[in-house]
């Protein structure tokens, strides 16, 4: 909800535990995270955005095949470690929890304040007491940067922002990151590949020098299996309303099915396979929201009903951003209670309002309820999963590093997918 608060103020930074020195990290050809030094947030933008010409895009873009074309691509917390991969996930599953944080649209086209200051408190997650509460990876939902999805503003918007974060970072795209800018000669999503898509880890050419090293997804859809946890990714296209992962019975003659037969053969190797962990959907695009920017994607949400119904599967979690506030809602399928979570507020400015000021728990309609929502402040989600539960929390940057306590939490049961 929204309410008074202090005006956010650029908070000191908390000492970065880097993944490995660079000459070590070179040398086994592993990835690197962050800087060996933290350092100061800049002030602007290197390269200033200048194509603000933006305008509603009409028609979807073409999905590139994953590697190998496999109609369920999967990448581990495993191999994005490399080769100390084997060591950090017996070290989670020993921990018995794995934590992890969540957020999207964290480009801003006017500067690196609001982006930095979410930044800065992600980081001071990793000064926990217990190695068990230290960030394993950071999932982004996409909008990685604005307006267009050039390899120029990858620097701004990417690479500095997240200098000091010291864990790896992963992502599905956003309509932003697949649209192509007018004058640019590359292709839809070219710079996405080329930053998040590599085969091994790459210094990338859009770093600016920074060590950070590229990520190796098998595309942008893909599972990703961790501890505790697999995250469906799914990509929801360029338009800016709604998210489309497939033709929708011809709607959208660009696209073809294979979004709906991966998401369909991850939930069937989840029941053979009787995986007891939690399970998440993350898509860019909201199936629900109440922002007065964007709307909800109902013919994603069918798509994704039907590859749940066909499975027989359903999340205990679905995420997304996308519309740049927080919102959390509660439906109500076959007798379960699944958060479908919108945190589309990782610095992308200005934050996008509700359209009304609600009082919640807000009942929409029988299977849907607004829990809760807060349209004023930028933040990010702190997830936490262990055997028997998985708590996702809402964490607004301005309370602070030295605040621990969520704003906003639900937890669900992961036997019975009930939330509370």
């Amino acid at each position: 909800m929204p309410k008074s608060k202090p005006s956010p103020q650029r908070k000191p930074k908390h000492p970065a535990k880097p993944a490995g020195s660079k000459k070590s990290a070179a040398a086994a050809g592993d990835p690197i995270f962050a800087q060996p030094t933290p350092s100061p947030d800049p002030t602007s933008f290197k390269t200033p955005v200048t194509d603000q010409k933006y305008q509603g895009i009409k028609n979807v873009e073409p999905v590139p095949q994953p590697a190998g074309n496999a109609v369920e691509p999967v990448l581990t917390l495993a191999q994005v470690y490399g080769s100390q991969g084997a060591s950090k996930t017996s070290a989670i599953t020993a921990a018995g929890q794995i934590v992890f944080h969540c957020v999207g649209d964290t480009g801003s086209v006017k500067g690196p304040g609001t982006q930095s200051l979410v930044a800065d408190k992600m980081v001071t997650d990793f000064s926990e007491d217990s190695a068990a509460d230290l960030p394993s990876f950071f999932y982004h939902l996409g909008d990685v940067v604005y307006y267009f999805g050039e390899a120029t503003y990858y620097y701004d918007q990417f690479y500095e922002p997240y200098r000091d974060y010291p864990a790896p970072i992963v992502a599905i795209p956003g309509n932003h990151d697949g649209v192509v800018w007018q004058a640019d000669p590359e292709t839809t999503l070219e710079a996405f590949l080329r930053n998040f898509c590599t085969a091994t880890p790459q210094q990338s050419p859009d770093s600016g020098g920074l060590l950070r090293t590229t990520m190796i997804q098998p595309g942008v859809y893909y599972t990703f299996d961790a501890p505790f946890v697999r995250i469906l990714g799914l990509y929801s296209n360029v338009l800016e309303d709604p998210g489309v992962i497939s033709s929708e019975n011809g709607t959208y003659p660009t696209l073809d099915q294979r979004q709906v037969s991966f998401l369909t053969a991850a939930l069937q190797r989840i029941k053979m396979q009787k995986y007891a962990g939690a399970v998440i959907i993350a898509t860019h695009h909201p199936a629900f929201t109440g922002g007065s920017d964007h709307g909800g994607s109902p013919g994603m949400l069918a798509d994704i009903d039907s590859a749940c119904t066909a499975a027989g599967v359903w999340p205990h979690a679905v995420l997304s951003g996308h519309a740049h506030n927080y919102q959390r809602y509660t439906r109500t399928v076959n007798g379960m209670t699944i958060p479908f979570i919108v945190a589309g507020c990782g610095g992308h400015s200005p934050l996008a309002s509700m359209t009304s000021t609600l009082r919640t728990p807000y009942k929409i309609d029988n299977t849907l309820t607004l829990n809760s929502y807060d349209d004023t402040d930028y933040g990010y989600l702190r997830i936490v999963v262990n055997a028997t539960t998985m708590s996702i929390e809402f964490h607004p940057e301005y309370d602070g590093g030295t605040t621990k306590t969520p704003d906003d939490v639900v937890t669900v049961t992961l036997a019975t997918h009930i939330a509370s």
